[in-house]
């Protein structure tokens, strides 16, 4: 089915879109395009749209605005956002009496004329898909990304074409009820994360795997060997199971001996690269590597892979360098919104840090954080609603005693990054790696890292 296709077929029925977000709102102004009716639903006020109330009124849109924005749906289409749980009460009412829920994601994925390759996981999904898409567009390839990163792509499927690549970051939330899966799926791995969402770990596992659940034959699925969850769930599904490794050699997949990433398949082995041709720091990037390896293997030449590797410096708010101020480093690593993306960032710098953390309180445990931050931290810096979970595991892990680490709690968030700033000596590191997402304070990681940055590059020599 095309995108005209899907459209000409929804052309007179009734369209609900809840939520009108970055995703959403090039949707609604989509369907509105071609006539549909559209009742456009966000739990922000007219006051909060601000000018976007009047304008998507002007294209033809319903509101529905405020608390009650999800009351009396009856819509044929609900086009859900992806953070709202498909069976909050509203939703499974209308479901119940005829409404089709669906989700700007879900369709893409039926209308896309071209190969999807759609990267998921606990950690590591923005630098493994980044990876995967410049590769390929280093290989000559028109690369369309999109998901959580990139744009929403199905407006733009009607111009892709069947030789592009479309290549997706998707959350848990994005792939809790797609029936359609990739083509080629990569699971970097799994640990509790979003729990103040999911009902469970094991719905949060169960979601993450609609990514390969639905893939046909011939499709292949890649997964973290180390991680004992993918590795199960790779085991399920040994036809099409391709894997990574740091610490083993997998029959089918890329994995690490000594400095060398090797590529194995049925025709044999091959040495792709070393690690030392990685620019980007930490092992955990040598692991994005394997996955984005393992991903392009056939499209895309070993020399493309090297050579992108040795100038490749990272994706905005992962371990980047902000700065050197007065002999200190200053890393925004705002994207680490989880106990484990911070201690893959704490672990690749050699030095104890300054590390300034807290945020959001997603219900996942910091007890492994802890040890993390006794064994990395000379410094810590909390700021937000999790300040006294992260203490309290800090204080709780083996090997800590009172002052090592020294720990801080400074509200609001410029001020905690001022106090990193006062406590600094030269040849210190302060690296924001909140452990949490930012939805205490701010919209989202970025604005969140965005803010780190101003404040950073703010200050005068």
């Amino acid at each position: 089915m095309t995108l005209q296709e899907y459209l000409n077929s929804i052309r007179k029925k009734t369209v609900a879109v809840v939520g009108i977000g970055v995703s959403n709102e090039p949707l609604i102004r989509m369907l509105l395009g071609e006539g549909i009716a559209v009742t456009a639903c966000d739990k922000r006020t007219r006051e909060q749209l601000g000018e976007l109330a009047g304008e998507l009124e002007r294209l033809g849109a319903r509101l529905q605005l405020g608390e009650d924005y999800l009351e009396g749906l009856d819509q044929n289409i609900i086009f859900r956002t992806p953070g709202l749980r498909p069976d909050v009460p509203q939703l499974a009412k209308a479901v119940a009496q005829g409404s089709e829920l669906t989700s700007e994601m879900e369709v893409f994925f039926q209308v896309c004329p071209c190969p999807i390759i759609a990267v998921t996981g606990s950690d590591g999904k923005t630098t493994t898909t980044t990876i995967i898409a410049e590769l390929l567009k280093k290989a000559g390839y028109t690369v369309h990304v999109g998901g959580n990163i990139g744009h929403p792509l199905l407006c733009e499927a009607g111009s892709m074409r069947p030789d592009d690549y479309a290549v997706l970051e998707l959350s848990s939330f994005q792939l809790m009820t797609m029936t359609h899966s990739p083509h080629i799926a990569v699971v970097t791995n799994l640990a509790p994360n979003h729990l103040d969402i999911h009902k469970s770990m094991e719905e949060y596992v169960a979601a993450k795997e609609n990514i390969f659940r639905h893939q046909k034959p011939g499709d292949r699925v890649i997964f973290n060997f180390d991680n004992a969850i993918t590795r199960k769930q790779g085991e399920s599904v040994p036809e099409r199971a391709v894997y990574f490794s740091r610490q083993s050699e997998p029959e089918r997949g890329v994995f690490l001996r000594g400095e060398e990433i090797v590529c194995r398949d049925v025709a044999g082995e091959r040495t792709v690269m070393t690690t030392r041709d990685i620019k980007l720091p930490g092992v955990h990037n040598v692991e994005n590597y394997m996955a984005a390896i393992a991903a392009v293997d056939g499209m895309v030449s070993d020399e493309i892979i090297r050579d992108f590797a040795r100038e490749f410096g990272g994706v905005e708010h992962r371990i980047e360098l902000v700065r050197t101020y007065k002999g200190v480093r200053y890393y925004n690593d705002s994207i680490a919104s989880s106990p484990s993306r911070t201690t893959a960032g704490l672990r690749s710098f050699s030095e104890k840090v300054i590390l300034i953390a807290g945020g959001y309180d997603k219900h996942i445990p910091f007890d492994a954080l802890g040890d993390e931050i006794v064994a990395h931290v000379k410094l810590l810096v909390l700021c937000g609603a999790t300040a006294d979970k992260i203490r309290a595991a800090v204080e709780n892990a083996s090997g800590y005693h009172s002052g090592c680490p020294e720990i801080i709690e400074v509200t609001p968030f410029q001020k905690a990054v001022e106090a990193a700033r006062d406590r600094a000596v030269s040849g210190d590191v302060v690296t924001l790696s909140p452990a949490c997402a930012a939805f205490d304070q701010f919209k989202n990681f970025a604005e969140r890292g965005k803010t780190f940055k101003t404040i950073v590059n703010g200050w005068q020599e």
